[in-house]
C-alpha cells in the first residue's frame, strides 16, 4: 500500500505506537508523524481539526501507516475506538473533496471484528464500511 501511495505522490505518515499506553502519547506521536503545526491542542477535537485540514502537507492524497497499536488498544480501548472513529470521519470528509485519505492500523483478526461491529457508516453515507 505504501508503494502505491508513494507512486501517486501521496503524503505518507509512519506512526509507531509501540510502547504507547496513554492518549497523550498517542496524540503526540500522530502529531509528530504528520508534522502538525504548533497550534495543535493535543486533544481529540484538535486531532479532528488537523486531520480535516492538512494544508501544511499539500498532497494529492494521504496515507497514515499506524503500527504497533495493540498495546495501546488493550490499555485504553475506548480511546483507541475514538481514534478510529476520528480517522474514519476524516476519510469521509476527504472523500467529499475527492481526495484519498487512508489510515491503516494492522490489528489481530479478533480486534478487527470488534472494530467492524463498533463502527457504522453515517446514515447519509452511500459507501459501505469495510474496516479501518
Amino acid at each position: 500500500m505504501a508503494e502505491a501511495a508513494a507512486s501517486l505522490d501521496f503524503a505518507i505518515a509512519r506512526i509507531d505506537l509501540a510502547g504507547c499506553t496513554e492518549k497523550a502519547d498517542a496524540l503526540e506521536r500522530i502529531a509528530r508523524g504528520l508534522s502538525f503545526p504548533g497550534w495543535f491542542g493535543g486533544n481529540w477535537d484538535a486531532l479532528a481539526d488537523c486531520l480535516g485540514d492538512l494544508s501544511w502537507l499539500l498532497a494529492p492524497g494521504y496515507m497514515l501507516l499506524i503500527a504497533n497499536s495493540g498495546a495501546w488498544r488493550a490499555a485504553q480501548p475506548e480511546e483507541f475506538d475514538t481514534l478510529v472513529a476520528i480517522l474514519n470521519e476524516a476519510a469521509l470528509e476527504w472523500r467529499e473533496r475527492n481526495v484519498a485519505f487512508w489510515a491503516l492500523l494492522p490489528l489481530a483478526a479478533e480486534a478487527m471484528k470488534a472494530l467492524e461491529n463498533a463502527i457504522e457508516p453515517p446514515p447519509d453515507s452511500e459507501a459501505s464500511y469495510s474496516g479501518p
